[in-house]
Order: structure tokens, then C-alpha cells, then sequence
């Protein structure tokens, strides 16, 4: 048994600089838990203002490459993010003979496949709890804890982001505009805040954790997304007097074999768990045939959170090393399902327009819906507004379940009406009764 576990870190950034700070201050707590030394032996870095932030021994700094060349270090922590040059990192490092831990969710919903499957042949560690969820206990949970189930569906809020702008259009009415600025000058959101507002950062997480709910590989580009720029101060108050809350939700869910993965915004009931999540927090709501439903609950990112989930990594792989058991939870995807393309799946709808206020409207509406096989649950008329769109009235309709090619082919026809002054929105509305 090893009483001494070097680890390699690849990158000093938000995440990085947190697992540093995380290995270094608990030294002596990491050598009772995993029972040997664990220690930084290299870090690979070029930003010297990172190297100088933490304070990092000048000794400790030398290049990604010559770091996974390293014989000393048994496990290499990456956490650079991005395609290249991390993959070939990885890759490098595990047939190597090296132990991997990683955050990179946008590699690993892209390339898992290879990955895993490299670090099989090795017989070695690749660990990703950090990829989604930030501090969020999932992945582990889900090839662990959650083994005996059958995982029915996972729908969660997987990024905060779009979390804290959602939330605060709910909470002080403003527009999509008015909450990303705040967000960025909060610093929740990028410069350039396109991942998340468009909702490609949660399809990555969505993707990771359908492969291993439904050991079947999906990657991002399997995954229907639809962001949440086109939410309007006048959805958030509309799903509010109907009882409900919008938030971007990642879903992923099997029937008859098949999966269906989507990340969009999504209209869910009040009493709902994930209704009342809010700000820049995370939650992942899980349905299992036998443990029934959980939530997973907490802060999904940031410096600390996110370096707290790499740095268990570490220390369960430190332990793997130690113990001689090493390898023992690999690649998981032995299914090969099919993922519905979006046109086949069912939602209920929220449709939000301006039509004519004259006799006669609401009946060639219904009539369209009712020739695409769209039933209607509820129909609110709000009155004419006083606009640039004058006789106008606003229309709100909540279907029952319908296959996406239907509202749409129904939706397209209504633009078409002559009654019809604008299609203002759609938003799909979770159940959780269906």
C-alpha cells in the first residue's frame, strides 16, 4: 500500500485555485481519511498572476506536458475546461497509467466515449462529479447510491446562471435584459453569457447525467435545447396567476426504450420542488422505480463549491491507490437507446398571442387546433391592450400533452390566420402527474 499519492494539477483558474487552496489547508485531515500522504507534486499553469494569487512553491510549476510525464504523480487533476487541449491531456494521462479527475463537463458530453473507454483499458480512475452540479453530490450517487433502480426521469436546474436571471424576473418584474445585466455585473453571468442563456452548458450536464441514469451514451448533440431569451416579464406574471414558476429545466426521461433529452424553459406547478429553487442554486430532482423521488439540492457553481466536489474525487481515487481497487466503476453505458428526435415527444403548451378582439377569433383558433389533434385545457382572454397592436387582445392557451409536430403544425397555421396579430410565445409546461 502507497503511504505517499502524488497529484498533478492542470490549471490555476477559478476551480483550480480552489483545489489547491482545499489540498493544501487540509493536509493532515486528507491523511487520516485516505491513510497516506496526499500532496500537490506539480502544477501546470502559465498565467503567472494565477501562480503569484496562491502563493504556489515556483518549484511546483512546470508544464501540462511534462507534468503527465511525470512517474511521480498517480492521479492528474484537469480542470482547464474546454475541448483542446484537454482531451488529449486526459488521454495522454490515462494510458499513461494515470488516475484522472475532471470538471469538464463540455469534453466528456462530447467525447465520454473515449474517455471511459481509454481509462477501462488502463484499469484506471476517471472521476467527474464536478462536470455537473458544482458542489452537488450526483454522479456518484447515480452509478453508486441509486445502482439498485430503475431511474425513471431526471429533471432538474443544472445552472445558475439562468437560475438568478429567471428568478429575478419573478421577484421584481423586470425584463430579460434588465436581469442579465445584473447578472453579469454580479459576475453570474459571462461577457459573452451565449452557453447558458441559450442553454447549451446545461445540455452538456443533461447529456452526462442521461448516459449514466440510462447506461446508454448520449452526447450533447443529441439533446433538443431552447434557451430562455425569449421570456418576457409578461410569461413570468401569466404562469404566475396560473400557479406556476418558470425555470430552465434540463429533463431526461425513458419510455418504450427510447430517451428523451431536452433542456428548455419549462412552466412547472408552484408546489413543485424545483419551484422553489432560486438564485444561483442547483437542484436535481430524481425519480427511481424503487427509491421513489429525491432532489438533489445545493450551489452549482463557483471557485469553492465546484473544487470541494474535485478535490472528493481525488480523495476516492486516493483511496482506490491505496487499497488496490482501482478501476472498479467504469464506463456504464452497456444499452444502446434510441433518443427521440423532438418532433415525436409529448409536452403540454403554453401559448401566449394577440389576435383580433372581434366574434368569432377564439372559434377559428380552436378549429386549427382541433384539426392538428391539439386539445385545450384552459383559455384566457385578457382584453384588448393599448398598444402599437391596437383591438388586440391577449390570448393564453394551456394544451393537454401533444406531440411536438403537432403544436407545431398547428402554431404555424394560427400565424397564418387573419385574426392573428402575433405569436408572442410558447413554453412547455412540466406536470408532475403525467
Amino acid at each position: 500500500m502507497k503511504d505517499l499519492i502524488n497529484v498533478g494539477l492542470i490549471g490555476l483558474g477559478t476551480v483550480g485555485s480552489g483545489v489547491y487552496k482545499i489540498l493544501t489547508t487540509h493536509k493532515e485531515d486528507f491523511r487520516r481519511k485516505v491513510g497516506a500522504d496526499l500532496i500537490i507534486k506539480a502544477i501546470a499553469e502559465k498565467d503567472p498572476v494565477k501562480i503569484k494569487a496562491i502563493g504556489a512553491d515556483k518549484n511546483l510549476i512546470t508544464d501540462a506536458k511534462t507534468l503527465i510525464e511525470n512517474s511521480d504523480i498517480d492521479i492528474v487533476v484537469e480542470v482547464i475546461g474546454g475541448i483542446e487541449p484537454a482531451k488529449n491531456l486526459i488521454l495522454e494521462a490515462l494510458k499513461k497509467g494515470k488516475h484522472v479527475v475532471t470538471a469538464n463537463k463540455e469534453l466528456l458530453a462530447s467525447h465520454g466515449k473515449e474517455i471511459l473507454e481509454t481509462a477501462d483499458k488502463k484499469n484506471v480512475d476517471i472521476f467527474f462529479e464536478a462536470s455537473v452540479g458544482g458542489g452537488i453530490p450526483i454522479i456518484h450517487p447515480l452509478k453508486e447510491c441509486l445502482a439498485s433502480n430503475k431511474i425513471l426521469k431526471i429533471m432538474g436546474i443544472v445552472n445558475g446562471t439562468t437560475n438568478f436571471i429567471l428568478t429575478r424576473m419573478s421577484e421584481e418584474g423586470c425584463s430579460f435584459e434588465e436581469a442579465l445585466k445584473e447578472a453579469q455585473k454580479r459576475g453570474y453571468a459571462e461577457r459573452d453569457p451565449s452557453a447558458d442563456i441559450e442553454g447549451r452548458d446545461a445540455a452538456a450536464k443533461i447529456a452526462i447525467l442521461a448516459s449514466i441514469a440510462f447506461n446508454s451514451r448520449v452526447t450533447a448533440s443529441d439533446v433538443s435545447v431552447e434557451g430562455i431569451s425569449k421570456i418576457s416579464a409578461k410569461d413570468i406574471q401569466n404562469a404566475k396567476e396560473m400557479g406556476y414558476v418558470v425555470k430552465l429545466l434540463a429533463v431526461a426521461k425513458e419510455a418504450n426504450k427510447e430517451l428523451e433529452v431536452r433542456v428548455n424553459p419549462a412552466m412547472i406547478p408552484i408546489a413543485h420542488p424545483l419551484a422553489s429553487v432560486n438564485g444561483v442554486y442547483n437542484a436535481i430532482f430524481v425519480e427511481g422505480d424503487s427509491v421513489g423521488e429525491v432532489m438533489f439540492f445545493g450551489q452549482g457553481a463557483g471557485s469553492m463549491p465546484a473544487a470541494s466536489a474535485v478535490v472528493g474525487d481525488v480523495i476516492e481515487v486516493a483511496r482506490n491507490i491505496r487499497y488496490g481497487s482501482s478501476g472498479k466503476i467504469g464506463c456504464t453505458c452497456f444499452r444502446d437507446l434510441n433518443v427521440k428526435s423532438i418532433d415525436e415527444i409529448s409536452s403540454k403548451y403554453y401559448l401566449l398571442m394577440k389576435a383580433a378582439d372581434e366574434p368569432g377569433v377564439l372559434a377559428k383558433i380552436a378549429k386549427v387546433f382541433g384539426d392538428n389533434d391539439v386539445s385545450l385545457a384552459s383559455v384566457i382572454q385578457k382584453g384588448p391592450q393599448v398598444s402599437t397592436l391596437r383591438g388586440a387582445a391577449d390570448l393564453v392557451f394551456i394544451t393537454h400533452l401533444v406531440k411536438e409536430k403537432n403544436f407545431r403544425t398547428a402554431l404555424r397555421q394560427i400565424g397564418e390566420l387573419d385574426v392573428t396579430s402575433k405569436i408572442c410565445n410558447v413554453i412547455r409546461v412540466e406536470e408532475t402527474d403525467e
